[in-house]
């Protein structure tokens, strides 16, 4: 009976031996290592999860209404109520730049978004087919690369009018032709793959290709075209707003709070 049991104890410590070998390290030791080898990468990183815990969280954060106004509390210095004081309405300014974040998250993301994936498929298309459709809509995206990105969101919204939507859409046409070049270069390669050929093989009609086949396998630089526009839209939407073409009064926005507020203050409240 000793030697069996000392049989059945030898056969199972390779097992746990086995098991201890092909456990990976844990997400909290990723996480440090990543910190470690990128640190400019983990600010960024640090930086949105900030914003979006304060976007989030708007309501707990900021002390005031910032829609309140009161004409007895206009450009009040910083303190008691009022963390940063009041701007000329006698709006809390701590807490709009609080619910500014909201604002800034939502347009900047869903720009971001939009134009990424928009270009993603443009791009994705073009090097499918290739052809007149590559020549139609590469000179379609000459024509909207050869303007700097704000200038041609200032075009767009000047002519739908500035809300939140026609702002997202404004900053979401700049974005597409910069995407798509991109995307289409590494599309290009995977269209040569064995799978595609096989996918055309057993009859996948084109466009069944693109989305099931393609489009799945340039997700790794349309991550990347997603998070590097995200900090070039939320600058772009407070350009907008500052200069009187991005969201309307009283929505709290950065660039909205630059937009005299600083002329008020020198004259009024130095």
């Amino acid at each position: 009976m000793a030697t069996e049991g000392a049989r059945a104890e030898v056969a199972v410590r390779p097992r746990r031996a086995a098991k201890a070998v092909f456990a990976g390290p844990s997400w909290l030791a990723l996480a440090l290592d990543f910190c470690r080898h990128r640190t400019l990468g983990a600010a960024g990183g640090l930086v949105i999860i900030l914003m979006f815990l304060t976007a989030v969280f708007a309501g707990v954060i900021a002390p005031q209404d910032p829609y309140e106004t009161s004409f007895l509390a206009q450009l009040k210095p910083p303190g008691g109520e009022h963390i940063l004081g009041t701007d000329a309405f006698g709006r809390d300014v701590f807490s709009r730049i609080v619910y500014g974040s909201r604002t800034a998250l939502k347009i900047g993301f869903g720009a971001a978004f939009m134009g990424a994936s928009l270009g993603a498929l443009l791009g994705v298309i073009s090097a499918y087919f290739g052809g007149k459709v590559y020549l139609l809509l590469e000179r379609l995206m000459d024509l909207l690369i050869s303007f700097p990105l704000l200038i041609l969101a200032l075009a767009v919204v000047s002519a739908l009018g500035n809300n939140d939507t026609n702002v997202i859409i404004a900053i979401t046409v700049p974005i597409i032709p910069r995407v798509a070049r991109v995307i289409r270069s590494a599309a290009l390669s995977i269209r040569q793959m064995p799978y595609i050929e096989a996918a055309r093989c057993i009859g996948a009609v084109d466009f069944r290709i693109v989305l099931r086949h393609m489009l799945p396998n340039v997700m790794a630089p349309y991550l990347i075209l997603v998070t590097a526009f995200l900090g070039q839209a939320i600058l772009t939407e407070a350009a907008l707003s500052f200069l009187g073409l991005g969201v309307a009064e009283p929505t709290p926005a950065w660039g909205l709070m630059l937009r005299g507020a600083s002329v008020q203050f020198l004259e009024k409240a130095p």
